[in-house]
């Protein structure tokens, strides 16, 4: 961990023993003898946590955490103390403080909470660079997953983004590779340079290469001046490789060895330049028949997928399909102006119940028809362009939709060791609809 930790305590032989106690972490140390020192400080170098005795000689200890929560929210506070009292450690933890340690203090436990709390503030940070990126790619109306093979994507992206490794992106059409691309770019250092993208199944055979490398004058017929490719259009940002499997086999070879050298040379050219831009592929073919058919080379396959991520078909995540519905028909119905505001529950159900062969994309566009199409203020399985004669319930007698709310609900409870204020909290739903549910499915409370 490269945390920075700043102690803020006026006795310099404690401050001593805690740099001796930290310096068998990674954890960047400072420190300061007063709320003065303390403010110079962080206006310097923003610490992630400050390790706060409570008696100093410029300021009142609990005062002070006031105003370091007010002032720089982001900072977890440790508050170390001589004069424990069980008031001071709620006053504290009201405060904002993460926890409240006694001196003289057990090293195993103050490091213990050390790496607890620098965890809790990377994790919120990831978390607030995720909100950030989604809204800033969506206008606010990025539609939230439910399922848990999705929250495995966005936990996986939050990872890769900030590296510079390449990402290879493998899904159907329409499961949203082209909107994790740009999640990825938007999370990462390169976010404000440029995000090139380029279809490889739309550029012609004979030209990929000077789209990609770039061109000199004279290199071919029409070449008329030199061009540049995609490449350096990329420089300092991302290119996306849509579609990799289809791009020629030798173009394959060549960009192989660009990725290898992170040299390219222009069509017809002699100078060669540095590649500096990272790679995120995408393909909607099953890699190993791609390589197996000869579309996709095995060692490129290697070389482009330091990680690959498989998105699921919606098909095989149906518990995302409400919540991506009403997001949708939430943003047109604003878009258009109308007044409607929801889905009959057969609607939903035709919606749950659909194959979705061309999955999120083939959802969006449904439901912008639906909304169209309608009268009132929801959409009814007459409105929706597809088949609802199979509206059945199951041997339990609940509807596939039903039978996905109940198991959410038994999931939650679950999560939530049965406490129904906590679960009612967590499904977006007042206590007394929990209970009227619980009744309804049959679920022991």
């Amino acid at each position: 961990m490269n945390a920075k930790i700043l102690i803020v305590d006026d006795d310099a032989v404690v401050r001593q023993v805690l740099v001796d106690i930290l310096s068998r972490s990674r954890y960047s140390i400072t420190e300061a003898g007063s709320a003065a020192e303390m403010e110079a400080a962080c206006n310097n170098d923003l610490p992630d946590l400050i390790l706060l005795d409570l008696k100093l000689p410029d300021a009142d200890g609990l005062d002070l955490l006031s105003k370091i929560k007010e002032k720089w929210p982001g900072i977890e506070v440790i508050v170390l103390t001589g004069y424990a009292s069980i008031d001071a450690a709620v006053e504290a933890t009201k405060r904002g403080a993460y926890h409240f340690q006694k001196k003289p203090f057990d090293p195993k436990s103050l490091l213990l909470s050390i790496d607890r709390a620098v965890e809790r503030k990377q994790m919120s940070e990831e978390a607030s660079s995720l909100r950030r990126a989604l809204s800033e790619l969506s206008g606010g109306n990025m539609p939230v997953f439910r399922s848990a093979s999705m929250k495995d994507v966005l936990r996986t992206v939050q990872r890769v983004a900030p590296s510079e490794v390449p990402v290879l992106l493998v899904g159907e059409s329409g499961t949203g590779k082209e909107v994790f691309s740009d999640l990825i770019h938007a999370m990462s250092p390169r976010a404000k340079a440029p995000f090139i993208k380029v279809n490889c199944a739309a550029l012609p055979r004979e030209l990929i290469e000077s789209e990609l490398f770039g061109s000199v004058k004279g290199a071919y017929t029409g070449a008329l001046s030199d061009r540049d490719g995609l490449f350096r259009q990329a420089e300092g940002g991302t290119l996306l490789l849509d579609e990799l499997s289809e791009m020629p086999v030798d173009t394959q070879t060549k960009l192989l060895r660009v990725l290898q050298d992170r040299e390219y040379r222009p069509v017809g050219g002699h100078k060669t330049y540095h590649a500096d831009c990272r790679i995120i592929a995408t393909t909607n073919r099953d890699v190993n028949d791609a390589i197996t058919q000869g579309k996709l080379r095995e060692d490129l396959y290697y070389r482009i997928s330091t990680v690959c991520i498989s998105l699921p078909p919606l098909r095989e995540r149906r518990e995302d399909i409400p919540v991506l519905a009403n997001t949708f028909l939430q943003r047109f119905a604003a878009q258009a102006g109308r007044n409607v505001i929801g889905f009959t529950s057969a609607a939903l159900q035709a919606l749950t119940q659909n194959e979705w062969p061309g999955n999120v994309r083939q959802l969006q566009n449904q439901i912008q028809r639906a909304l169209l199409m309608s009268e009132g203020t929801h959409i009814t399985p007459q409105n929706l362009s597809i088949d609802t004669s199979g509206l059945v319930r199951r041997e339990d007698g609940l509807t596939l939709l039903e039978a996905m709310e109940r198991n959410a609900i038994i999931q939650v409870l679950k999560e939530t060791n049965g406490n129904k204020n906590a679960a009612s909290r967590r499904l977006g739903i007042g206590r007394q609809t929990l209970y009227n549910k619980l009744r309804r499915y049959s679920v022991d409370s």
